[in-house]
Order: C-alpha cells, then sequence, then structure tokens
C-alpha cells in the first residue's frame, strides 16, 4: 500500500511585495501592538523589512503561506532574528521549529558567530521562548540599540 506523503515545506526568500505576506506581518503587527505599548514595540513593518541589512524568508506549504522569518545582520559575525511568524492555520504543526533551524543554518553559512532576538516578557510570548530555549538561545541583556524593557525577553545563542 502507497502512502501519501507530506508535501514539503518551501522557505525562500522573500521580496516582500505578495498580499499574504503584507497580511501575515499586519497579523504580526496587529498582535504584537495588543500586547505591548507601542515604545516596546520592536517589530518591523514591510518598509522597515526591506532594508539591505535584512533577509527576509518566507514560508509556504503546499501553495499557502506558513510562516516567515528574517535575520538583519548586526555586524559580519552577530546576526539578529527578525519577524518569527507561524500563520495561524499553521500553529504547532512544526513551522517555527523549520524556520528556526533554516535561520541557523544560514547564520553558519554567512560566518555568524552569534545569533541574538528580541521577544515578549508576557505570557502569550511563552511559545516562542520555549521554542527559542529548545534551539540552544539563552537569556542575555539587549543587544544592539536595544535597551531594558519590562516588556522585552533578549536571548542569544553562540554558533
Amino acid at each position: 500500500m502507497k502512502h501519501r506523503s507530506e508535501p514539503a515545506l518551501q522557505i525562500h526568500v522573500d521580496p516582500l511585495t505578495g498580499p499574504e505576506i503584507a497580511d501575515l506581518l499586519r497579523a504580526h503587527l496587529d498582535d504584537v501592538a495588543r500586547h505591548s505599548p507601542p515604545e516596546s514595540v520592536h517589530a518591523l513593518d514591510l518598509a522597515r523589512l526591506r532594508h539591505s541589512a535584512i533577509t527576509f524568508w518566507s514560508a509556504w506549504l503546499d501553495g499557502a503561506l506558513a510562516g516567515c522569518v528574517a535575520i538583519r545582520e548586526l555586524d559580519p559575525h552577530h546576526g539578529e532574528v527578525k519577524s518569527m511568524r507561524t500563520a495561524a492555520a499553521y500553529l504547532r504543526k512544526g513551522i517555527a521549529a523549520a524556520l528556526m533551524r533554516h535561520v541557523l543554518e544560514q547564520a553558519t553559512r554567512r560566518g555568524y558567530r552569534r545569533l541574538s532576538l528580541e521577544t515578549g516578557s508576557m505570557a502569550v510570548f511563552a511559545p516562542a521562548r520555549v521554542l527559542y530555549a529548545r534551539f540552544g538561545f539563552e537569556p542575555c541583556g539587549p543587544f544592539a540599540d536595544y535597551v531594558e524593557d519590562p516588556y522585552s525577553v533578549f536571548m542569544t545563542r553562540v554558533l
């Protein structure tokens, strides 16, 4: 008996021009704004994600947008994970883990020695913090241009 194989997740650099990615990023920004005061929101909009220091990837499953992630190069040896988001229909299906593996592989290819991130401190962000810890990220202090903020958790991983 033949088993139908699951479709493979396709992750590729995204030009940030499609309506699906615009909708997912809008939902991301809206969600973050619901849980953090404006001065503590560090998520980037489409225009800011198009910066030359940022590489943005989208993940597609069977023709549907499943998630996204970006790396911002802080310096030649240090990158920052940005815009990690799973589409609502794909939550708890391994998309975020696949995106994290992809980002770690890309950071290693680039020769980064460290990868850092900022996420929320509230309970709604707990699943994200658990995922990051599972991939070896540990709490750290603010990095780059961040400052201490009770709404932020900073994490880093040596590569």
